[in-house]
């Protein structure tokens, strides 16, 4: 019996693995249980074996397809080349054909899928967050709304992604992003018809929705010839979504490009800087990040890199399992508390978000303290 379109392309993602083993220790859920079932090796293998039919799925084996994090550390030191981004996405799509996710995973599909419905309910919770019980506070505050930011009139002149939960979170942000392109002579407008990129709907396995998203933004931003994104985890989807229709570009590679026309007022502050998995392992924008802040006079920056790799947000994951994600996350935590840091600095809004749920220091993507150190 033939295989299926799908399982055919999954067994070959897996026979690029030579099962050398170096991912392991690269690997976030490897460190924290110590298990095979937990790494790269063991997922690929799995996959393999429910491609082929030589090995029936059981709920067990799914937990382990389910706790990975799609960091993609293990791409970053495997001499062999394993796509296992795009492994993880066809696993995980023949999963979903033969399960269906958990409520909190629909309900969160849908609703970053709707942006005014989205938008509604984080209104709702914001307006409300004072009176809620800690159990019912999931995520951290919603800012207060802000206008979009009107371009500068600049000669240059980028489009922004926003995306779907940023909408509502995202407002100081793209104000401080706004005043730094002015500095820089550029030009920043948000495109309007745009939402969520499709990440986590691909990542979860529904890869038909994740295209649709993704082909509503390339009518969105269609005849934009630069798009800046502002989260490391939409990167690659938008990329994906405008089909080379503009050349996507990380806002803070972008700015670092720019560095010298940005002037910082010394700052002697001791900040906290968390670098997430996304922006190491796939944007590669993590040396633009230091670059920048290593442009403000008095500066000190601590890296806060303890624990086992990630801090667990993992697009959906920090709602799906709270108590695992908040494992990986604690380290960091308390790696934070002894450091004397003031704030704490990452370019991936989710991990901000998971991060800000439980730290007693502002949180904040590395864009929004620059631009509060720019000299008048």
């Amino acid at each position: 019996m033939s295989k299926a379109p799908s399982s055919a392309r999954l067994v070959a993602l897996a026979d690029q693995c030579v099962q050398c083993g170096l991912c392991l220790n690269a690997c976030p859920t490897y460190r924290l249980d110590g298990l095979e079932t937990e790494s790269p090796r063991g997922r690929i293998a799995l996959a393999r074996h429910w491609a082929l039919g030589t090995i029936a799925p059981t709920p067990t084996a799914d937990t382990h397809i389910d706790h990975c994090l799609g960091c993609r550390a293990c791409e970053a030191v495997c001499p062999a080349g394993v796509e296992y981004g795009a492994l993880l996405v066809e696993a995980r799509t023949e999963q979903r054909a033969r399960r269906t996710p958990g409520w909190r995973q629909r309900a969160i599909e849908q609703l970053v899928a709707r942006p005014r419905l989205l938008a509604g309910l984080l209104g709702l919770y914001r307006r409300m967050f004072p009176l809620l019980p800690a159990a019912l506070r999931p995520l951290p505050e919603p800012p207060a709304p802000a206008p979009v930011p009107a371009p500068s009139g600049a000669e240059d002149e980028v489009a922004l992604f926003v995306g779907c939960v940023a909408q509502a979170y995202e407002a100081p942000l793209r104000a401080a992003l706004a005043r730094l392109c002015t500095a820089a002579g550029v030009s920043v407008r948000a495109p309007a018809g745009q939402g969520c990129c499709g990440t986590l709907h691909a990542h979860a396995g529904d890869v038909a929705t994740g295209k649709a998203l993704g082909a509503r933004n390339r009518t969105a931003f269609a005849g934009a010839r630069t798009v800046l994104t502002l989260a490391s985890g939409c990167h690659e989807a938008v990329a994906a979504g405008l089909r080379g229709g503009a050349d996507v570009v990380d806002a803070v590679a972008f700015l670092a490009a720019r560095g010298d026309r940005l002037v910082f007022r010394p700052t002697r502050e001791r900040i906290a800087l968390h670098l997430p998995c996304t922006q190491r392992n796939v944007v590669r924008s993590d040396g633009a990040t230091r670059a920048l802040l290593a442009r403000v006079p008095g500066l000190d920056v601590v890296p806060l890199d303890a624990g086992h790799g990630c801090c667990g947000a993992a697009g959906s994951q920090m709602l799906t399992d709270p108590a695992r994600a908040a494992a990986y996350r604690a380290p960091l935590l308390e790696q934070l508390a002894a450091s004397g840091a003031t704030r704490l600095l990452s370019a991936n809004l989710g991990c901000r978000l998971h991060f800000a749920a439980a730290a007693r220091v502002p949180v904040q993507h590395p864009l929004e303290f620059l631009a509060q150190c720019l000299s008048p």
